[in-house]
This record gives C-alpha cells, structure tokens and sequence, in this order.
C-alpha cells in the first residue's frame, strides 16, 4: 500500500481526545458548506492537520472567507457557522 507524501500530520488529537484525520476532511470538491464541514476544516487547520494554505488553494476558499469560519468558532462555536444563526452572530 502506498500513502500520498502530504504536508503535516496525517493524523492528530484533538483537545477533546478525539483523532482527526485527514478523511474526517470534506472532499475537494465540496460547493455546499454546510456548518459542520466548515468545522471540520477549522478543526482541521487549527490542530495543524492540514496547512491553511493548502486549505485555500483545496477548496478554493479566500483567506477572508476562513478567518470569518475561524473568528466565529473561536468566538461562540458551531452555531455561529450555521447561515440561519448568522445574524445572532454578527457584529455591528
């Protein structure tokens, strides 16, 4: 069997004890970015399973796009990734 040579870990603990890997990713094909797919991107990237970089260029993302998903995981969690709960989340 062989593996693909990839950028970081191809495998990771979470802060919860959970393991992340990189199939736990959405496929890079994804075009509905649903909030428990941005999620898992955020997941991803902040454990350093995949570079943010690499993330970008993936799934075709502006850099503003993901710092948005990052600051409102950060800052109330899942629910404030889900479109209908956005505007419980904006800022003024």
């Amino acid at each position: 069997m062989y593996l693909k040579k990839v950028d970081g870990s191809r495998a990771v603990n979470l802060p919860d004890g959970s393991v992340m890997t990189r199939a736990d990713l959405p496929p890079p094909t994804t075009r509905r970015w649903v909030a428990s797919r941005k999620l898992a991107v955020v997941k991803g990237v902040m454990s350093g399973l995949i570079p943010l970089k690499e993330v970008l260029e993936l799934y075709g993302l502006s850099d503003e796009e993901y710092q948005s998903w990052q600051s409102a995981v950060e800052k109330h969690g899942l629910n404030a990734l889900k479109t209908t709960a956005l505007q419980n989340y904006r800022q003024p």
